[in-house]
């Protein structure tokens, strides 16, 4: 007899407890604050116990730096996922306007976990450290859409710095706005700062016309 059924019902169970860990932590810390809350706190909203907590997560930190990496694995499937022919501006703004449309759609929740992030220097550090494995994800993928050599051409890394940036700005924005502007509306407005810069890097160089002859002088 076959075991897979067996082991998808224990990879669904054990979603659903990371789930409910991750959605207990997140309102916990968002609505008291991250150094107000325990382990111990989370464990007891979730229905868990302690050592329960800590099959799935290693500190509070984690809970929400895997917040971030669902986000940032998001921004890079929507990516891959555009036509290769598209200019890299309108590929980048609509792998980025993915998540900040879940933001809108979510935003009491998503605006919380965003103004804790943004609020807490602990979980600053770590949203910024998981940013420099999010430019090098869209520099692969940025280079792979364009066929070139990301070692050699300076391009993927500056676009994806830039995406990333605009991406910042907006959550930023959003943030001190208290969830008043459009998450969405603020990153097409980013992105037509910046998409010129995206795009020009990668058109095809201008040809230019020959100087006119002139007859020579008699």
């Amino acid at each position: 007899m076959s075991s897979r059924p067996d082991v998808t019902m224990a990879q669904r169970k054990r979603r659903l407890v990371s789930n409910e860990l991750t959605e207990a932590a997140l309102q916990l810390l968002a609505s008291q604050g991250f150094d107000a809350v325990t382990i111990d706190d989370i464990a007891t909203t979730a229905g868990v116990s302690k050592r329960t907590f800590f099959r799935y997560f290693a500190s509070k930190e984690d809970v929400v730096v895997q917040f971030l990496a669902d986000l940032g694995s998001g921004i890079q499937q929507e990516l891959a996922a555009r036509p290769v022919g598209e200019p890299p501006s309108v590929a980048l703004l609509h792998a980025v306007s993915v998540p900040a449309a879940a933001c809108g759609d979510h935003a009491d929740r998503a605006l919380r976990v965003v103004q804790l992030i943004l609020r807490t220097p602990a979980l600053l550090a770590r949203f910024l450290e998981r940013q420099v494995q999010w430019r090098e994800e869209l520099s692969a993928e940025l280079a792979r859409r364009l066929d070139i050599d990301p070692a050699v051409d300076l391009y993927p890394q500056l676009a994806a710095g830039t995406a990333l940036a605009a991406f910042d700005a907006v959550l930023q924005r959003w943030s001190d706005s208290d969830g008043v502007e459009d998450p969405v509306e603020l990153t097409e407005r980013a992105f037509a700062v910046i998409a010129p810069a995206l795009d020009a890097a990668t058109a095809p160089p201008e040809r230019t016309a020959p100087p006119e002859r002139t007859a020579p002088s008699a």
